[in-house]
């Protein structure tokens, strides 16, 4: 086995499925398999839930504009009901973390990046989520008084900082509606904490920082064999 996508191909058809991901439930199936899996590129070949879609599945544009993308449309359900985290936590792009590892992932990553310090601009974010239990992107973003000219760029880098740290996650997203009543457009993040989604419960950690970032460690370098030490830190860190 050379890719990941050859990993877990191979691992798929020993459970019975045919290959590459063909539906939601397969997608959220391999979410709980793999434990960590990224949307898209991840700098890891085959590493990204996009390189696991059948053909039938990836993205396609129509001559009028319009577009289907069946992995893009499944995500907010593999979070919803597959048990499943999504965000912003591999090198500041976004992909899935199972249940059960979520555990050690926040608890190493918020051992390296300690609670915001009270009244700065993160706290500030932090608090206003707490506050309202969830929200999307840009009314979090009003909420926190970045209404000024360039803000939104700074607002998201505020949010994808709190995100790497596993503070802030997605727990859905928001479409607009055409007169038909279907959904169309990329939509909006509805962002919220992790204890909020999960329970507080199912957010700590019982092993030591370095324990969780080496039991981590270990399960990608055996899932991803074309990746360098160096890759698979910058996953986890």
């Amino acid at each position: 086995m050379n890719t990941f996508a050859d990993y877990f191909t191979t691992m798929h058809e020993r459970n019975g499925a045919t290959g590459y991901i063909h539906s939601c439930p397969e997608l959220m199936d391999c979410v709980r398999q793999v434990g960590f899996l990224p949307l898209l590129e991840s700098g890891i070949q085959g590493f990204a839930a996009e390189s696991l879609m059948a053909e039938e599945c990836r993205f396609t544009q129509f001559d009028d504009g319009s577009w289907e993308w069946p992995l893009w449309q499944w995500k907010g359900s593999v979070v919803r009901e597959g048990g499943s985290v999504y965000g912003k936590f591999f090198a500041g792009k976004a992909g899935f973390v199972s249940r059960e590892w979520w555990p050690d992932f926040s608890g190493w990553r918020r051992s390296q990046h300690p609670v915001p310090a009270e009244g700065t601009i993160e706290d500030i974010i932090l608090t206003t989520l707490r506050e309202q239990g969830s929200m999307i992107t840009r009314e979090l973003r009003a909420a926190c008084g970045f209404t000024g000219k360039n803000m939104r760029s700074k607002f998201d880098a505020y949010v994808g900082r709190l995100q790497m740290a596993t503070y802030i996650v997605t727990e859905d997203f928001v479409y607009l509606v055409d007169k038909h009543g279907r959904e169309y457009g990329f939509g909006w993040s509805l962002l919220t904490t992790p204890e909020r989604l999960l329970g507080s419960e199912a957010c700590r950690c019982e092993r030591q920082p370095a324990d969780a970032y080496n039991r981590i460690f270990a399960h990608l370098s055996q899932m991803l064999p074309v990746a360098t030490e160096r890759q698979i830190a910058k996953l986890i860190k």
